[in-house]
């Protein structure tokens, strides 16, 4: 297809997602022909060609700047020139905001689904690239967990790679989540976000910022950061920001990853929080049993079924869900109880943390403490609360948020890894089944070989991926599911 086609067809499809208006187009279009370096443009009628959807026609743009050596033929470059694109199709975050917020005062769900639209139609959202994951449900006792093989991030080529390794450092922006990130037009190593948006929220008369995850694990799938470079930290207030948060999004969640090492997010660095329009198997998961705590009245307090240990506060009043949430916070992070392998600090080490969560259900507030210990050992040197050894070969990687509440985001080997386990489990000599896998692999085709076929082996292996995750949750537990781990759960309650 011509360029001049390309062009018109991406002017078209934004027209049609509303990302620009009709008195828009020429401006719009002068500024892609400005990126291409083209100094003329042929009127034609697109309507001839093959309707392509808007990451569609990206690529074919950004291929033709490759071929007449515009940009490098590389991973970064193209990201770059792709977002820039983009970002002649968005209005400035001045208006993007106000937009926004006219739509919340009809209420909060079309404000939000405004913004989620326009992360997607502008392609911030890598939308093209995350129906390229693996998703489905593994039914649990415990409810459908989410299982999802992570095939949305594309492999740099070498020469990008390369390149990062020898580019010059700098700190600008700090970190992958700072409020600079919004227009950035990205660098070798860092990734380009010029067609990137922030909405600006108050939580108590703080400054924070709303976005979407470019890659996101489930419907609006939202990361809300503080203004301030700052070092996460789970204390009274983060409890108080998120239930506040979800006070303004009453149909979002809100939640934030434990702020040490083992049990703590990927940026431990900058205080954030993750959200979305999403109930997790966590939200929907019944209750083991309930308890009252002095003081607390007005406060329902559980002990939710689920293989983690988490405490479930439920009442009208935001505030006295902050002044319960923060008396178990101090009441964990000095609790040991050395029977069921739990220490609150080894020195001046801290190991006792939470991963708090908020929702709105009915009329009540929600408040999901899951309690966190991130100690090691010699027999379990990445956590003894962490995924074990016997289950690394589909999970190592740190229990975050997502996790703690239902959904698995696995590493793209998997894709192909499974796929060699399916053809071992049939008897299949051509199967090639890494080592690590090996002897899940031969347990499998013992319990499965007298009933599986082709039409049915993906399922099991995909059933026994989802036990395998529900084993790196019970592992995760610091009070198990056993007699001896719920009566430690009781003696933390009774201490509370």
């Amino acid at each position: 297809m011509l360029i001049d086609n390309l062009v018109q067809q991406l002017i078209d499809q934004a027209l049609a997602a509303q990302l620009i208006e009709r008195e828009d187009e020429v401006y719009v279009r002068n500024q892609v022909l400005a990126l291409l370096q083209l100094a003329a443009f042929k009127e034609n009628d697109a309507s001839e060609n093959t309707i392509l959807d808007i990451p569609d026609l990206l690529e074919q743009i950004v291929d033709y700047a490759c071929e007449q050596g515009i940009i490098e033929d590389l991973f970064d470059e193209k990201e770059m020139f792709s977002s820039k694109i983009m970002n002649c199709f968005i209005a400035r975050p001045s208006s993007v905001n106000q937009s926004f917020y006219e739509k919340y005062r009809q209420n909060p769900e079309a404000a939000t689904t405004y913004f989620y639209n326009l992360s997607k139609n502008s392609n911030y959202i890598q939308m093209k690239r995350i129906r390229q994951n693996i998703e489905y449900k593994a039914a649990t006792e415990y409810g459908d967990l989410d299982i999802t093989i992570n095939l949305s991030k594309p492999e740099k080529d070498p020469k990008s790679i390369e390149l990062e390794r020898t580019a010059q450092k700098t700190d600008y922006p700090k970190c992958l989540l700072c409020v600079e990130n919004e227009g950035y037009a990205g660098r070798i190593g860092h990734p380009a976000r010029s067609n990137h948006r922030m909405i600006r929220v108050n939580l108590l008369e703080e400054k924070w910022y709303l976005q979407y995850s470019p890659y996101v694990y489930y419907n609006e799938h939202c990361i809300l950061l503080s203004e301030k470079h700052t070092d996460m930290k789970i204390s009274p207030t983060t409890f108080e920001r998120i239930l506040s948060f979800v006070e303004q999004f009453p149909h979002y969640f809100l939640g934030s990853n434990a702020d040490i090492p083992i049990v703590g997010g990927s940026i431990l660095s900058h205080e954030h929080y993750q959200g979305g329009n999403y109930r997790f198997a966590m939200a929907k998961a019944g209750l083991d049993w309930m308890f009252k705590m002095a003081g607390f009245s007005n406060v329902e307090c559980s002990v939710v079924k689920w293989p983690m240990s988490v405490i479930r506060l439920r009442s009208g009043e935001i505030s006295s869900l902050v002044e319960a949430g923060a008396h178990i916070l101090a009441k964990w992070k000095n609790y040991s109880d050395e029977t069921v392998g739990i220490l609150a600090n080894t020195g001046e080490i801290p190991h006792n943390t939470i991963t708090p969560i908020a929702r709105k259900n009915g009329g009540l507030f929600e408040l999901d403490l899951v309690l966190r210990n991130n100690r090691t050992s010699d027999e379990h040197p990445l956590g003894i609360f962490h995924p074990h050894a016997d289950v690394h070969h589909i999970k190592k990687e740190n229990i975050g948020l997502i996790e703690v509440m239902g959904l698995a985001v696995l590493p793209a080997r998997l894709k192909t890894e499974l796929e060699e386990v399916e053809k071992f489990i049939l008897g299949r000599e051509d199967a090639q089944v890494a080592d690590y896998h090996l002897n899940w692999a031969i347990e499998l085709r013992e319990r499965y070989q007298a009933v599986a076929e082709e039409s049915n082996v993906e399922s099991i292996v995909r059933e026994e991926v989802g036990k395998k995750f529900l084993r790196v949750l019970e592992d995760a537990g610091v009070f198990k599911r056993n007699e001896a781990g719920t009566a430690g759960f009781k003696r933390f309650i009774k201490s509370i």
